[in-house]
């Protein structure tokens, strides 16, 4: 894992600019702002991919494959997070200094001049940014943004805008969200992850109140988070709440979710509003509610912001279908913490109506395997009718001795609503045999897992 150096200077002029690993949301998107402010872009990935089909469509040039050669004519080198120190080009770039960036001081130099709306937290950053751009864009405002995932209604994972206004998703698992000057900042929520980085929980939380705290204009910060409220005192920032809880400054109410969507009402001082929601999902009234309460923050109205959010159709990769074989429904979703299973799964349930929800789960970094596997299984025996184990995705780890996916499987009570499958042609197998008409099987992780859908649907149609 290559971390940001936060104090690292960043030149103004950044010349020809070379992205390795520009296939990744992130990294895709802040790819797509540079060449959208004319600076020259090229880029590496190890393989194909739509993402990369897209950007080459825009004019940038994208190689498959690593080697130093790429990097030669480059003036400035943009990293993901996710790169082992011994990429080819990574080390081309140190070895004759080359200016090397990690993506969020990229992020930060595009950010430099505008008004900065940040949203941080443990879960719903992704669909919360994606809220508040749709929002804003529903209010006639323009803003520039980078998501962690696409739009659905816009296409993109991010866009340069008219206004001054710069909408991002600020990711909290290395600390690159305090490099940002930011104005108006939303918590979601905060969840015990990324110890690996921080050494302990409250360093954990003294990040957040950092992040908090450095907000110039006003944080807006979930009240129903228990978390998050043990912080609040030590918050001096402009705050503004939202959620279920009473004391909200915005609160939601009369939640109901339906196969098709969700409705609520959002109260804020005398004022109250209908929400309505065509993505399904309980907890997205909530993320919904914290996009509002930043648009109030910024001075519109509750009758507008909750307007606008209508036209939200979702993002990529969070409870997104992908395709339907003999009755079978096969969704893909982000989740990839506890917490985050327990809502994606409540999702299908939601939809499934009668049928049963089949979980492919995709083990997210080796550290977490370890120290969450017991948690994982407890929510998938309670969320799923039965789940199938893939190995772990290491991600930016190096493997850990005696750590795989059977962690997880073996932590499941009733060893019959679980499978373990470390290849995935056997994973697709497995689930598409135990599936029948009326059922949804969900791809969980922000891994790869979503590689294994067409295999799933070739074993849906011929199992």
């Amino acid at each position: 894992m290559i971390a940001p150096d936060l104090t690292q200077a960043i030149p103004d002029d950044l010349g020809r600019v070379h992205f390795i690993g520009i296939g990744g949301s992130g990294m895709s998107g802040i790819a797509r702002l540079f060449h959208a402010r004319g600076l020259t872009v090229t880029g590496s990935d190890r393989s194909e991919s739509a993402t990369i089909t897209a950007l080459r469509a825009l004019g940038i040039e994208v190689q498959i494959g690593h080697e130093p050669a790429l990097v030669t004519s480059a003036n400035t080198v943009v990293v993901t997070g996710a790169l082992w120190d011994d990429n080819p080009e990574y080390a081309w770039a140190l070895e004759h200094d080359i200016p090397v960036l990690h993506r969020s001081l990229a992020l930060h130099w595009l950010t430099r001049t505008g008004r900065v709306i940040a949203i941080a937290g443990a879960h719903g950053k992704t669909t919360s940014t994606a809220m508040v751009v749709t929002a804003l864009r529903g209010v006639g405002a323009d803003p520039s943004f980078v998501n962690g995932g696409v739009i659905a209604s816009l296409g993109v994972s991010a866009d340069v805008g008219r206004d001054s206004e710069f909408v991002i998703e600020a990711d909290e698992s290395d600390g690159s969200f305090l490099l940002y000057t930011v104005a108006i900042g939303l918590i979601t929520n905060i969840d015990t992850d990324h110890l690996e980085t921080y050494g302990s929980m409250d360093a954990f939380d003294d990040a957040f109140v950092t992040f908090a705290n450095g907000c110039s204009e006003t944080v807006v910060v979930s009240s129903d988070d228990p978390h998050l409220e043990r912080l609040r005192p030590r918050i001096t920032a402009t705050t503004i709440s939202f959620g279920e809880d009473a004391a909200a400054d915005v609160r939601v109410t009369d939640i109901a979710a339906t196969s098709t969507g969700v409705t609520a009402t959002v109260h804020h001082g005398n004022e109250r509003e209908a929400l309505v929601l065509s993505v399904a999902g309980r907890h997205n009234a909530t993320n919904a509610t914290g996009a509002i309460a930043v648009l109030i923050a910024m001075g519109y109205s509750l009758g507008a912001a909750a307007t606008a959010l209508a036209a939200f159709a979702g993002t990529g990769r969070r409870f997104e279908l992908n395709g339907e074989c003999r009755g079978v429904r096969v969704f893909d979703d982000y989740a990839h913490h506890p917490r985050e299973v327990r809502a994606a799964l409540a999702t299908a349930r939601s939809v499934v109506g009668d049928g049963r929800v089949i979980a492919i789960h995709q083990p997210h970094l080796y550290s977490r395997t370890r120290d969450m596997a017991g948690e994982f299984a407890a929510e998938y025996e309670m969320g799923a009718d039965f789940t199938v184990v893939l190995d772990v995705y290491g991600a930016r780890e190096d493997p850990i001795a005696g750590v795989t996916g059977e962690l997880v499987s073996s932590a499941f009570t009733d060893s019959d609503r679980v499978a373990y499958c470390p290849d995935w042609t056997d994973a697709a197998r497995v689930a598409a045999e135990y599936a029948k008409d009326g059922d949804i099987i969900m791809t969980l992780s922000c891994g790869d897992v979503y590689r294994i859908i067409p295999h799933v649907l070739s074993a849906l149609e011929t199992s």
